[in-house]
């Protein structure tokens, strides 16, 4: 099990995840911090503005999935809003029970941050094994 999931695509996935770690933060922490779009919205923007940079990157860098389906794009999609749920419907209870002595601002900055983390561990398997599947 471990080596099929420590493959080749594993570190494609890895340096997709950096590229789109950057759009995605920098989308995700300027909606916060410069517009005050609050948590769900800021980071939501980031996972739709990155998951179509994702979408592209892994289907045909990461997993060379020649695939042209509209089921594909579901899977992709349903995986996407599954992860982002679960990720930071955890990180943000998790990170304000942990840092409740702190203002809501460092909270929230740090619970998206433990989000992202969850996030790319759970999208990694589902890309893998659900949304690209061979």
């Amino acid at each position: 099990m471990k080596n099929k999931i420590l493959d080749e695509t594993f570190f494609k996935f890895i340096i997709v995840g950096i590229i789109n770690t950057i759009f995605g933060t920098t989308i995700m922490f300027v909606c916060y911090n410069v517009f005050h779009l609050g948590y769900w919205l800021s980071s939501g923007a980031n996972y739709f503005f990155g998951s179509i940079l994702s979408f592209v990157l892994n289907k045909y860098f990461t997993f060379q999935n020649k695939e042209k389906s509209l089921s594909q794009v579901v899977r992709f999609i349903i995986n996407i809003l599954i992860c982002y749920l679960v990720a930071y419907g955890v990180a943000k209870p998790v990170t304000l029970l942990i840092l409740a002595n702190y203002p809501l601002k460092v909270q929230e900055n740090i619970a998206m941050v433990v989000g992202m983390c969850f996030f790319v561990g759970l999208n990694y398997l589902g890309q893998r094994f659900f949304a690209f599947r061979k």
